[in-house]
Formats: structure tokens, C-alpha cells, sequence
């Protein structure tokens, strides 16, 4: 009979793996919650408590967000990103091409949700210059963020989450380039499979989408015309009070067939036309009300939102966004951007009521209408994405040669072994400050705090398998017929796991779940822990099959106007493809 430990660890293990796989709580919550729990039934010490904060990975994860804040802030990555228009050719091909190598490369050496978040407008717009859709190149895009943050320690928080772990369990650390042989074999084939498939698997949805036909708004836009009787006549909208009183929003106001710049401050005349957005029952009630005239049978699009005032625009939450986890009103989102919130999409979700309540989501997209000038400042914004429109190139050349030295600084400093990564990463991170790559408050704001929480809670479930044993029962009990199999087929069965899990759930919290238990299962049968460390460290690192399974999909699911299938088909069998490369070259490169 397994002692009250071993039960609280499973019992705290199975409640964690549910709520991390059902998705409506935080994930970084979650990890803490899952922390305390076993701090208070006294399956962890106060000192394993704190493992997870202590931790190796934990502090060179967050000196690497600064490092990558640095390289950002400076110019750098957009410098180079503006400069590939000419090696992009015209061709679709070309385009996929060197969207992947640029972006593998870069990702090797920057945390690649910040490569992503800089490249999906930049991509866009030159696909669009091209007359090919979006939906062409923001998926090989995000994956090839994936290959290239394989190919080194610092390419992905995982393969450092990985490396604290082995270091904890007083197993060698893992080299600065040492996954880079298996990393550039799934590189070199990635990029040929997208190559290769693209013209089949990509789906090809033609020419730039309508924003309204994207949010699906038929039913929250209506055209207006005001009647001579109309109470409106003569006042502004906020002088009506009409949003008020209605909740509905004057989206523009056109006059003799031009849109009017400030629509909302000017009066409003017999025979102007109001573009409106809410509920059809509630502008219904309104014709009747305020004296207005529904213009019939007329179908909205994009540019009667626009004018030589007013943009429409498509905002991406990135990770580490401080709206994320916060509503548009109690993050002061309008007082500093006065933006009208037309609709979230979420996952392919559409969201049109009570919008400024929703708790924000990182991946979500909003569609916002608004001032140019307005629109300029969230341009500039480090915590919104605008996708269909480039900010202006701010290019600190001084900064940007210290940025790149010190990054450069970094890597040899890390790949010599002349001091550990962690101490590297530190070094870079304080050398961004110093050189006034960042001020402080940027190096506060550069740090995904998410994933530090995250780490901080979910190492320590790792901690209290080993240290309680539940590690061992499980491989004792439920996994011994894999230890039968003998190393190569348990590596295999531990890659799809990996994979499975990271699909369903966080890859970080998959791996520090899973890394504990390939130690033990390694141990079990007299092999090397380190290949099935690396088979997690990539299976974990790559989520190719669903947009929730890894960041940067999420990231590029609404721009790209995707649907769930459209990851599944061309993402499972790269899947598929990595997993017979790993099972293959992995016991090759690091024997049993």
C-alpha cells in the first residue's frame, strides 16, 4: 500500500494534469496552487518548495526575456526583418524559404515568441505585396520558430527547464550547441516538408480578408439614415448620449459620401449616414427612437470603417502582454488609446458582447477602429501586436551594435563552458542595462512572469515525485511494461507522450512533469537519462498539431484566419516526420 505521500502526489498530479488540459483557469496559478498543496500537506519541505524559484532554469529563462527585450527594443530583429524584401523573390516558395531560415536562426537565439510577434506583421504585409494570403506563410512562420529554438540551450524555455531538471538531479548539464546536430536535421527537414506540402496542405483563402466577414459583424454593423426629425439633428454623437443609453457605438458618419474625420464631435445633419455597431435588436429600437432610417440590403465592408482619419485595425495579445489576464477596462486600455472595440476572436471563437469586460487571453485578437494618431501609439505599444500594419523603423544603431555584442558575448561565453549558461544569460541581461539597451522598467516588462510562476510552482511537483517515491511506484506498477521494451522503444513511447501532453496542455509543464519520471525510468533500466531528456526536450519544444499546443501557433491563428484542421493537416504528420528523426538519431547521438 503506497504511504499518504505518494497518494497526495498523484492526487495533487492527476487535479493538476486535469486542470492544465481543461483550460479555464491560469496556467501559472495552477502550478502555485498545485505548490501550496503540497507545501501544506507536508509532501514538500519549505526548502523544495522553493526549488521551483531557485532553479537554474528559472533564472536564466528570465535573463534570456531580457536579452531578447534587448535585440527588440534596439531595432534590430525589425532591421533585419525590413531588409529581406529583396531576398524574398516574388514567388511563394521563396517567400516560405527564407521566412523559415531568417526565423530558424533567429529563434536559436532569442526566446521565439518575441521573433514571432516582430515577424507576423512584417510577414503580412510582404505576402500581401505579393498577392499571397496570409494563410500561406504565418504557419511555417510559427514552426519555424520551433526548428530553430531546438538548435540551442536558449532557444525555447523548455530546453533550459530541461537542463535545470538534469542539473537538480546532479546529471551533466547539457552544452550551449549540444542539441544542435538534431536540431539542424529537423530544420533542414521542416523547412523541405513545408516546401514540399505548402502548395497542398496550406490552406489558400484569396487575397486579404474583409474584417468584417472575418469577425463575422453582418449583424452587429448597420447603416443609418438620419431622418429630418431625427432628435439627433444638430447635436454630436456624445452629445446625444446615444452609447450611453444604448450601449451602441458610432463607428463612422458619412456626409454627401465621404466618411467625416471625428465622427463622434461632429453635428449631425438631416441626410448623414451612421455606420453603427451593436445588437440588431438594439438598433432597431434606436430607428424608432432617435428618428433613423435603416438603410436595407446594404452590405458593410472595411472601408466604410476607414477614412483619412479613422483605421481599423487587427490587435494580437503576445505572451507577457499586461493585458493579459485583465478586461479593456481595468487595464486603462481606452483612456490611452481611445480605440472603439468592434470584436475578440479567440481561437476562432468570435466574441461581440460586453467586450471591454472580457478577460483578455494570450493569443486573442481584437479589432479595433480608431484615430491614425491613436493607432500610432499602439503601434508602438511592447504589449499589443498590430498585425495588418508596419510601425515605423526605430533603429538605435549604437544600441543595436552593443545589443548584438553582448548577445555574441553570451553565446561564447556559454559555449566554451567558460562559465555556465545561467551566468552568460546574467551577464547579457545586465550588459542590456548597462549599455542602456533597456531601462529598468523595460527589464520589468520584458519577463513573461507567467512562465517564472509557472516554473516556480510545477518544478517542485517534480521534486515531490522523486523525493516521495511516486516516481518510482510509477514506473515499478503502470510503466513496466515499457522497462520490458528495453531503451529504444520507451524512448519512442516517452517521445509521443511528450507530444500528446504538449498538445493538450503547457509544453513546460509537460516536460516537468515528464523529465522526472524518464530519470527514474532510465535508472530502472541501467541506461543514460540523457537521451530520453533530449526526446522530451523536443517533443516538447515542437507542437506542430493544434494551435493551443504551443505559443507561437496561437499566436498566428487569428492573423492567419485559420481554422483548427488547418493545423492538424499539415501539422501531425511533420509530427510524425520528427518522431521517426528523433527515435532514429537521438540513440545515435547520445547512446544508452
Amino acid at each position: 500500500m503506497p504511504d499518504a505521500s505518494i497518494i497526495t502526489t498523484f492526487v495533487v498530479l492527476a487535479i493538476t494534469v486535469a486542470l492544465f488540459i481543461h483550460g479555464k483557469l491560469r496556467i501559472e496559478l495552477i502550478a502555485v496552487c498545485a505548490l501550496l498543496a503540497l507545501l501544506v500537506t507536508g509532501v514538500l519541505t519549505p526548502q523544495q518548495a522553493l526549488t521551483g524559484f531557485a532553479n537554474q532554469a528559472t533564472a536564466t529563462i528570465a535573463a534570456m526575456f531580457v536579452v531578447s527585450a534587448g535585440l527588440v527594443r534596439t531595432g534590430l530583429i525589425q532591421w533585419v526583418a525590413r531588409h529581406l524584401d529583396r531576398l524574398m523573390g516574388r514567388t511563394e516558395i521563396r517567400l516560405i524559404l527564407v521566412i523559415c531560415l531568417v526565423v530558424a536562426v533567429l529563434s536559436a537565439f532569442m526566446i521565439n515568441t518575441a521573433v514571432v510577434a516582430i515577424f507576423i506583421p512584417i510577414v503580412v504585409v510582404l505576402a500581401y505585396s505579393r498577392r499571397i494570403p496570409a494563410s500561406r506563410v504565418l504557419i511555417p512562420l510559427s514552426y519555424a520558430s520551433q526548428f530553430g529554438g531546438v538548435c540551442t540551450l536558449v532557444g525555447t524555455s523548455t530546453n533550459m527547464l530541461v537542463n535545470g531538471i538534469a542539473i537538480g538531479r546532479d546529471l551533466r548539464p547539457f552544452g550551449f550547441f549540444e542539441f544542435a546536430p538534431l536540431g539542424l536535421v529537423m530544420v533542414v527537414a521542416g523547412t523541405l516538408y513545408l516546401l514540399a506540402t505548402s502548395r497542398w496542405l496550406l490552406p489558400k483563402r484569396r487575397g486579404e480578408p474583409e474584417q468584417v466577414d472575418k469577425y463575422r459583424l453582418a449583424d452587429y454593423l448597420a447603416e443609418l439614415q438620419v431622418l429630418g426629425s431625427s432628435l439627433l439633428v444638430g447635436k454630436t454623437w456624445e452629445q446625444g448620449r446615444v452609447s450611453r443609453d444604448t450601449g451602441i457605438e458610432l463607428s463612422n458618419l458619412i456626409r454627401e459620401g465621404k466618411a467625416v474625420s471625428r465622427p463622434t464631435r461632429t453635428r449631425i445633419r438631416p441626410g448623414d449616414l451612421l455606420l453603427l455597431h451593436g445588437h440588431i435588436e438594439q438598433i432597431i429600437v434606436m430607428e424608432n427612437k432617435y428618428g433613423l432610417e435603416m438603410i436595407k440590403n446594404v452590405k458593410v465592408r472595411d472601408q466604410q470603417l476607414r477614412s483619412d482619419e479613422t483605421q481599423l485595425v487587427e490587435v494580437l495579445v503576445p505572451p507577457g502582454s499586461n493585458l493579459i489576464g485583465r478586461t479593456l477596462t481595468s487595464s486603462d486600455f481606452f483612456r490611452r488609446y481611445r480605440a472603439l472595440i468592434l470584436a475578440i476572436q479567440r481561437r476562432g471563437h468570435v466574441l461581440r458582447d460586453r467586450l471591454a469586460d472580457i478577460e483578455l487571453n494570450s493569443g486573442d485578437t481584437l479589432l479595433l477602429q480608431g484615430q491614425k494618431d491613436d493607432v500610432t501609439r499602439l503601434m508602438n505599444s511592447s504589449h499589443a501586436v498590430v498585425t495588418n500594419e508596419l510601425t515605423e523603423l526605430y533603429f538605435r544603431k549604437d544600441r543595436a551594435i552593443a545589443a548584438i555584442l553582448l548577445t555574441v558575448t553570451l553565446v561564447v561565453l556559454a559555449a566554451f563552458n567558460i562559465v555556465p549558461v545561467m551566468v552568460a544569460a546574467g551577464i547579457g541581461a545586465a550588459g542590456m542595462v548597462l549599455t542602456r539597451c533597456l531601462t529598468i522598467e523595460e527589464v520589468y516588462n520584458a519577463i513573461d512572469w507567467k512562465i517564472i510562476f509557472l516554473l516556480g510552482g510545477i518544478i517542485p511537483l517534480g521534486v515531490a515525485m522523486e523525493s516521495s517515491g511516486a516516481a518510482l511506484l510509477l514506473a515499478d506498477t503502470v510503466l513496466q511494461p515499457l522497462l520490458e521494451w528495453g531503451p529504444l522503444p520507451l524512448l519512442a513511447a516517452i517521445y509521443i507522450v511528450t507530444a500528446i501532453l504538449t498538445e493538450l496542455m503547457s509544453n513546460n509543464a509537460t516536460a516537468a512533469i515528464l523529465a522526472p519520471i524518464a530519470i527514474t525510468l532510465a535508472v530502472a533500466i541501467n541506461a543514460d537519462p540523457r537521451p530520453f531528456l533530449i526526446a522530451i526536450t523536443f517533443a516538447a519544444s515542437t507542437s506542430f498539431a493544434t494551435p493551443v499546443g504551443y505559443q507561437t501557433n496561437t499566436m498566428v491563428y487569428s492573423p492567419g484566419g485559420y481554422r483548427f484542421t488547418d493545423f492538424t493537416r499539415i501539422g501531425l504528420p511533420l509530427n510524425i516526420i520528427f518522431w521517426v528523426l528523433a527515435v532514429v538519431l537521438i540513440p545515435l547521438l547520445w547512446p544508452f
